[in-house]
């Protein structure tokens, strides 16, 4: 069995984000998707996710492509994160290109092309000025 590992935040879910998570699937038997806390969303983007952690921790499980969730807390933990869930395979998106490539001692990193034009932060802006 191959195990994908996948992380982000997934606030205000968009078609982008089931892209890369079915992608993401495609590449193995099991998914597991790492969810970023909300203190880790502030720390990394700046800004508190308009949906809380549990909320989106939810919305991912609910999806017929993902098989395991958790709460990521650390960038600096996905080697441990790898470890503890057995992942043959740790997909990001490309604008992490190259961010992950240490990983590559303990599994495959793949970096999978964001879908164009559209983003959690656009779509934010957009809504603001609604």
């Amino acid at each position: 069995m191959t195990t994908v590992i996948t992380f982000g935040t997934f606030d205000v879910f968009h078609i982008g984000h089931l892209n890369i998570l079915e992608r993401a699937r495609a590449l193995g038997d099991k998914l597991i998707v790492g969810v970023s806390s909300d203190a880790l969303n502030m720390r990394k983007k700046g800004r508190w996710p308009i949906y809380r952690e549990n909320d989106r921790v939810q919305i991912i499980a609910g999806l017929k492509c993902v098989d395991e969730v958790f709460l990521e807390e650390s960038l600096e933990e996905k080697m441990t994160y790898i470890r503890q869930h057995k992942a043959a395979i740790l997909v990001m998106g490309d604008d992490w290109q190259g961010r992950f490539d240490g990983c590559s001692a303990l599994c495959e990193v793949v970096y999978l092309e964001r879908t164009p034009s559209i983003s959690t932060t656009s779509i934010i802006e957009v809504v603001k000025y609604l």
